[in-house]
């Protein structure tokens, strides 16, 4: 998932219930639960089938709800789904949906919501970036490139109330995708009403979760999550809104928090250590992958030596413990640490996979690297544009690689276009960048969350990186070996070992979140990968 101008410590989307505050009107003595959120970015569109941003997952999970929930320590609770029978070793399900569900516009909720929505979303028309999730689902492969039909899709409505989902192969973390945004339900009715200009406002899109989205006009900075009466556990659902504000900078925020305009604010890492005695200091773990694409269709990074190069300039340790000092940690990998264990031996998957020299500061084999690759290239006046978002964090990252690469790489000149996440988003979906500061938060508690997203033509691998041998490992995790734990274990490393070796990206850290928040608001479930918030029983004490 991205982007958190942008989704562990325990083994599988590690979680923790944080302890949020209350703004001015969040008193015990309030007639009204509310509170005001910060948030580092706009929303960007709010059809789940189209959105990629973690900002706006957690809208998408908060005022909609698939056949499950992520509830407390990321376990799928019941949403929609009263019952599910599965047989034929994993590969069919009959899935009961909860009766006399309604949308926030009083439609009936039915089974067809949940087969129109996949369908729609698997659609090549539709230019979903998360189809590739589908995977496994009978059909989903051949749907998504064009060859078959999206009503051969593998799920059916074989009553009102009642679904029948078939698979290709069994997949072991399914239940944690229809907890998933992406698996939620659409409403027909409304989707074609209004068109392209679906989900653009909060009044063009309905909802069936939680809350309800009001007040959002497509491009501001604020908006509200509302209370939803029509939501079937409305009774368990104390908060009557919850307010978001964008602040983009962390002293505004921290400055806003202290006034109790905010119910907390994210820190940077100065202010986290100014604040290491503060009673209301969390750290929040991520599963993330933050890196640099590279746009292979230019000549410059078509040469392996210069990837390389470029890898071996950056000093990882420097943007970890003195750009950002936040907590953030050097990796050496794109599956972050903490997701997964061995099911074997227990071990992190990071501690399975192995690191090329190239992820290591070696300044002076970067410029020898550097030098035979503009040989090889026949380029004489190296150059290229980093792409970043406008967040304060990214931005400081983005300046050190800028100085680094500069200073380590003779006679090359690199430039920073910094811009709203939003804008990114598009431009690295077109492939209308140079280079790019990206991040990938994991969807799932598993290895494929991350691998899936560079195999050949997948619309999130926007380096456009292809290499066969790596397609066939993963696919081989998702097919053949999806029912022998060790062996799809040993697939997926090997792949992550391939995409490092070849510099199919740069990886630079792994992010974690220090924030302040006051204690007065319960029951806020945080999940380090995935939609992060679940705020459905949240109250104010």
């Amino acid at each position: 998932m991205k982007i958190n101008p942008k989704r562990a410590v325990t083994a599988g989307l590690a979680s923790l219930a944080l302890l949020l505050s209350a703004c001015g009107s969040s008193s015990s003595s309030s007639k009204k639960q509310t509170f005001t959120m910060p948030a580092d970015s706009e929303l960007s569109t709010m059809d789940l089938s189209k959105s990629t941003a973690l900002g706006t997952f957690d809208t998408l999970n908060n005022t909609n709800e698939g056949l499950y929930r992520l509830g407390k320590n990321s376990k799928p609770e019941v949403g929609l789904a009263t019952k599910l029978t599965e047989s034929n070793q994993g590969r069919h399900y009959v899935i009961d949906v909860r009766h006399n569900t309604k949308w926030s516009n009083g439609d009936t909720l039915t089974a067809k919501d949940f087969v129109y929505s996949w369908q729609r979303t698997v659609n090549p028309k539709t230019a979903s970036q998360y189809s590739y999730l589908f995977s496994g689902i009978k059909n989903a492969d051949a749907i998504t490139k064009g060859k078959k039909a999206p009503d051969t899709l593998g799920i059916k409505a074989t009553g009102k109330y009642q679904l029948t989902i078939d698979l290709d192969h069994q997949i072991p973390y399914f239940k944690l995708l229809l907890g998933f945004p992406v698996f939620y339900p659409q409403d027909q009715k409304v989707v074609e009403k209004y068109g392209s200009n679906y989900g653009t406002r909060s009044d063009r899109m309905v909802y069936n979760g939680p809350y309800k989205l009001t007040k959002w006009n497509g491009t501001g900075t604020t908006w509200t999550l509302a209370k939803n009466n029509n939501y079937w556990d409305k009774k368990a659902v104390k908060m009557s809104s919850i307010k978001y504000q964008v602040v983009k900078d962390s002293q505004t925020a921290l400055n806003q928090y202290n006034s109790k305009k905010l119910v907390g604010a994210p820190l940077t890492g100065n202010q986290a250590k100014n604040l290491k005695n503060n009673k209301d200091l969390i750290a929040r773990p991520q599963s993330s992958a933050y890196y640099l694409a590279l746009n292979q269709h230019m000549k410059l990074f078509q040469n392996l030596k210069i990837r390389e190069a470029i890898s071996m300039a950056v000093d990882r340790q420097q943007i970890t413990k003195k750009v950002l000092g936040d907590g953030s940690i050097v990796t050496n990998n794109f599956v972050s640490k903490g997701l997964a264990t061995n099911p074997k031996t227990g071990k992190d998957f990071t501690a399975d996979t192995t690191a090329p020299s190239s992820m290591n500061y070696d300044p002076a084999k970067a410029k020898t690297l550097w030098q035979q690759g503009l040989k090889e290239t026949g380029i004489s006046n190296p150059k290229f544009t980093i792409m970043c978002g406008d967040s304060e964090s990214t931005k400081q990252v983005s300046e050190y690689l800028q100085s680094a690469l500069e200073k380590n790489l003779p006679g090359l000149k690199v430039s920073i276009s910094s811009i709203p996440a939003r804008t990114v988003l598009a431009r690295q979906a077109t492939r209308k960048y140079q280079v790019t500061m990206a991040n990938w938060f994991a969807d799932f508690s598993d290895p494929i969350t991350f691998l899936n997203i560079y195999t050949t033509h997948n619309p999130s691998n926007i380096s456009d990186w292809s290499n066969t041998t790596y397609d066939q490992l993963v696919k081989a995790s998702s097919t053949t070996d999806a029912n022998k734990p060790e062996q799809r274990w040993d697939d997926m490393v090997k792949a992550q070992n391939i995409l490092l070796k070849d510099q199919g990206i740069t990886p630079l850290y792994q992010s974690s979140a220090p924030w302040v928040f006051s204690r007065d608001v319960k029951n806020a479930i945080y999940n380090s990968a995935g939609a992060n918030y679940n705020f459905k029983t949240t109250y104010v004490k």
